[in-house]
Formats: structure tokens, C-alpha cells, sequence
């Protein structure tokens, strides 16, 4: 599979593959060594698997994107991958087209799940937000969770004002600070203004993380089919 990898990137002008890593360690000392702009890192490998070997390249390399590419679809997995600073999940299976497009959004700022990935987190979220409704409907004497337009949340208080988590949800669709800011009709500035806000209120220093902690606690409406 990595031959495969690299044979359609270095096919591809905008890639150029530095380095190659047959086992974690050898890709956490590649990584800083060669102080890549982008990473793809598998989950399962001698040694050193793909989420601890994710948290020590950005480590050594805070300025690197990690991408990870597996077979393995489980939620646990997904999120364990995200909350050690991977921007992007993908699944080695996807058309070479998807595989592009996804580290080519990585590469902008923008974070890439595979869509069946990205199913798994939102049901992930749901669920996590229908436990917190129930729990804080019993503690409250039965009191229904509140909802907002275009779907619900969870009734526990989110730090974010509302324009803050409109722009949140641009960005779990996938939309850059260039989007959002069309789609929201500010500025790319106020986006970037409105995301550190986001990134301060909730701990994170990255959008991907933002997404997920913000998904995992029930703050981002949860869309109806």
C-alpha cells in the first residue's frame, strides 16, 4: 500500500514525497528530520502505533499536517486519531480523486474525514447529546432539551455565542475561513477573529479539534435527514 502511496504522489505536481517510514519510530524521527508539511500515518504498526506516533511528530513538528489513512473505521479510533492532532482521516480505499482532494484540503487549513467517517462522528455526537438530554432531563424533573433552527442540541449550556457556533458548523462541512465568511457574509478576518474565540473557550488550538470536542458534547446542531 505505501508503494502504491507514493507512486500516485510523486505521479501528482503539487506532492513531493520526502521520506518514506516503515514502523512509528521511524516515522516520528523522519518526521523531524525532514520537518515535513504533511504526514500520512497509518493506524496499526510495529512499534509505535499511528495515534501515539501522530501526538510525538507534532511534537517535534507543531507545524505539520498529519493525515491518517487506514482501513479501520471505529469512532473510538477516528476520535483517538483527531484528539492527538491528526487534520484529516481518510480511508485507503477511497478513489485516488477523494485521496487527493482530502490532503489537498488538509494542505489549505481544512480538515478531510471520509464521508463514512464522518457519519460515525456525527452518530457518536447525537448519541453523546441524547445521554446528556436524558440525564439532565431526570436531574430537572423531566424539563425537554432546547432546540435550535435547522436541528437540535443538547440542553447542557455551550460556551459559544451563536455566531460562533454558526461558523463552527461551516467548518465541520468542511468549509475554509474563505467560505464560511461568504456563506456568513463577514469578512475572512472576523471568520479567523470568531474561530480564535472558539479555539480559547474550548482549550484547542486547531479547527479539527474544535469540531470534535464541540460534536462530542452535544454544541453543534445535530442535522435532520
Amino acid at each position: 500500500m505505501r508503494q502504491g502511496l507514493t507512486a500516485m504522489l510523486t505521479a501528482t505536481p503539487d506532492f513531493e514525497v520526502v521520506g518514506q517510514a516503515c514502523d512509528g519510530v521511524e516515522a516520528v524521527e523522519l518526521a523531524a528530520e525532514l520537518r515535513p508539511d504533511l504526514v500520512l500515518m497509518d493506524l496499526r504498526m510495529p512499534r509505535l502505533d499511528g495515534v501515539a506516533a501522530t501526538e510525538a511528530v507534532l511534537r517535534d513538528v507543531p507545524t505539520a499536517r498529519v493525515v491518517v489513512l487506514t482501513t479501520y473505521e471505529s469512532d473510538d479510533a477516528i476520535l483517538g486519531a483527531v484528539e492527538a492532532g491528526a487534520s484529516g482521516y481518510l480511508l485507503k480505499a477511497a478513489p485516488e480523486e477523494e485521496l487527493l482532494a482530502g490532503l489537498r484540503s488538509v494542505v489549505a487549513g481544512q480538515v478531510a474525514l471520509a464521508p463514512s467517517m464522518a457519519a460515525l462522528l456525527v452518530g457518536r455526537a447525537r448519541r453523546t447529546a441524547a445521554q446528556a438530554d436524558a440525564a439532565g432531563s431526570e436531574g430537572a424533573g423531566g424539563v425537554a432539551g432546547a432546540a435550535v433552527a435547522g436541528g437540535s442540541v443538547s440542553s447542557r449550556p455551550t460556551p459559544l455565542s451563536p455566531r460562533e457556533t454558526q461558523v463552527l458548523v461551516l467548518v465541520a462541512e468542511g468549509c475554509s475561513n474563505r467560505e464560511v465568511g461568504l456563506r456568513l457574509f463577514v469578512g475572512e478576518a472576523t471568520v479567523k477573529t470568531h474561530l480564535q474565540h472558539v479555539f480559547e473557550k474550548l482549550g484547542v488550538g486547531d479547527r479539527t479539534r474544535a469540531v470534535t470536542l464541540a460534536m462530542e458534547r452535544g454544541w453543534l446542531p445535530s442535522q435532520r435527514g
